[in-house]
């Protein structure tokens, strides 16, 4: 997969914009003692589709290991590396 289709390579960042997440089949859940929910990449280019609070989708591509933190209040934090594309 070329670095075009794969999208741009993001470090380490946090949203609180948004509004839905949908995880791929390629993801672990499990529920911190804070209350946060912590999805882990079972595979390769795990994905997650987000939208976010000012209309903007985007696809965030994980390779295995990669952790998405979930909190309250449309927040959530994204392992690095990681790659975005948004459609």
């Amino acid at each position: 997969m070329g670095s075009k289709a794969k999208g741009i390579r993001e470090n380490q960042v946090y949203s609180n914009r948004v509004l839905r997440s949908e995880f791929d089949r390629h993801w672990s859940t499990r529920i911190s003692r804070t209350g946060y929910v912590i999805y882990t990449a079972i595979a390769d280019w795990a994905k997650v589709t987000t939208l976010l609070s000012n209309g903007q989708t985007k696809i965030i591509t994980f390779k295995k290991g990669g952790k998405v933190f979930v909190g309250g209040g449309g927040t959530s934090h994204y392992s690095k590396p990681h790659f975005v594309k948004t459609l």
